[in-house]
């Protein structure tokens, strides 16, 4: 995946227990577990517990990352504009993974 592969190799290398998956679109729960406003489009979705909140954390599932096909066909015109927002998209992912949230992703622009 070209996306993940443009992360800097040290964070990376601190994806602790993440698997990283493509659907064609949210599901009904996704979406409204997601809990993005409605007219919004959903373009990938963090499920998991971040970094920052784990304690005494071991032998559970892996968090997961979910990029969605259509929804981010949706919105490119090209084959470079749908690389360039699946690698954002995994970013924006990756740091929640990290703790960050979407407040503080729109600060960095994000």
């Amino acid at each position: 995946m070209q996306a993940l592969e443009r992360i800097p190799e040290d964070l990376r290398l601190r994806l602790d227990n993440v698997d990283i998956v493509v659907d064609e679109a949210p599901s009904r729960e996704q979406l409204v577990g997601s809990g993005i406003e409605q007219g919004n489009i959903l373009l990938g979705l963090y499920e998991g517990l971040p970094l920052t909140d784990r304690y005494n954390y071991d032998m559970v599932l892996p968090d997961k990352i979910t990029l969605f096909q259509q929804p981010i066909e949706s919105i490119c015109d090209t084959d470079e504009d749908v690389i360039r927002e699946v690698q954002d998209t995994v970013v924006h992912e990756v740091a929640h993974h990290f703790g960050i949230d979407d407040d503080r992703l729109h600060q960095f622009g994000l």
